[in-house]
């Protein structure tokens, strides 16, 4: 094995958003992560909506403009457009 071509391989501290750590080995001295083990729905079994990088807003303003268009068209009114977002948001019916 050629020596100087490899990568230090150290001591590592993994950091999460939820602000879990834990010690591993790699070629960075710190990992920052945006969602671990501990803060994942499947492994925690808590249901939470987990949206980093604003797609739930991005998507409802392409909405919002898209109800725009079509009511400047003449295609729908306002009022529709504003029921049409809300009955596309899903309610929790397990709890009945």
């Amino acid at each position: 094995m050629k020596k100087g071509i490899h990568p230090n391989y150290n001591d590592s501290t993994v950091i999460c958003l939820c602000g879990n750590t834990w010690k591993t080995r790699s070629t960075r001295p710190e990992i920052k992560i945006e969602i671990c083990s501990a803060c994942h729905p499947l492994y925690s079994g808590k249901d939470v909506l987990v949206d980093t990088a604003g797609q739930v807003d991005k998507f409802k303003k392409r909405l919002a403009a898209s109800a725009a268009v079509q009511h400047k068209s003449g295609k729908t009114t306002p009022a529709e457009s504003e029921n049409t977002t809300e009955e596309t948001i899903p309610t929790d019916t397990a709890t009945e």
